[in-house]
C-alpha cells in the first residue's frame, strides 16, 4: 500500500498528464501567468518580513520558476496548503536540498525544509496565500 506522499506523487503524475492531454483547461500560458502572479506575491510577502532573497519573475532562476510551475499544478489538482508543502519539499529533496536555518540556494539549504505542522505561521499563511492568488488568476483568465 503507497504512502500518502506517494499517492501525492501519483496523483501528481497523473494530474499532470491528463491536464496536459486537454482535458482541463489547463495549458502553458495559464500555467505561466498563475506561477508569475503567486511567484511575485511570494516575492513581496518574503520582503515584508526582511527577507529580500526574491528575484523579480522575471529574474528567477529556472529552478525557482519551475517550482511556482509545479506549484500550480499542485494547486490545480486540489492540493490543501499542506499537501503543496509536502509536494515542494519533495521536489526539493529529489533536487538535493536539505534544511539550513536560512535560506541558501548555493548550498542548497532552506528553512523551511520541515513537515507543515512544524512550519511557523507565517509560512503556513504564505502556502495559503500561493494557492489563492492561482485560483484567483486562473478564474479571472476564465479556466478556474
Amino acid at each position: 500500500m503507497p504512502t500518502h506522499s506517494e499517492r501525492i506523487a501519483i496523483r501528481d503524475r497523473f494530474y499532470s498528464a491528463w491536464a496536459i492531454r486537454g482535458n482541463r483547461p489547463m495549458n502553458e500560458k495559464l500555467i505561466e501567468m498563475c506561477a508569475a502572479a503567486a511567484h511575485e506575491m511570494n516575492r513581496i510577502y518574503c520582503a515584508s518580513m526582511g527577507d529580500m532573497s526574491q528575484e523579480h519573475w522575471e529574474k528567477a532562476p529556472e529552478w525557482q520558476k519551475a517550482s511556482a510551475r509545479n506549484g500550480v499544478t499542485g494547486v490545480f489538482a486540489g492540493n490543501t496548503p499542506e499537501q503543496s508543502h509536502e509536494s515542494w519539499m519533495r521536489q526539493k529533496v529529489a533536487g538535493g536540498w536539505k534544511f539550513g536555518s536560512v535560506k541558501d540556494p548555493d548550498k542548497k539549504e532552506h528553512p523551511c525544509m520541515v513537515p507543515y505542522a512544524e512550519l511557523p505561521p507565517e509560512q503556513k499563511a504564505k502556502d495559503e496565500l500561493f494557492g489563492n492568488v492561482v485560483r484567483s488568476m486562473a478564474k479571472a483568465m476564465g479556466s478556474y
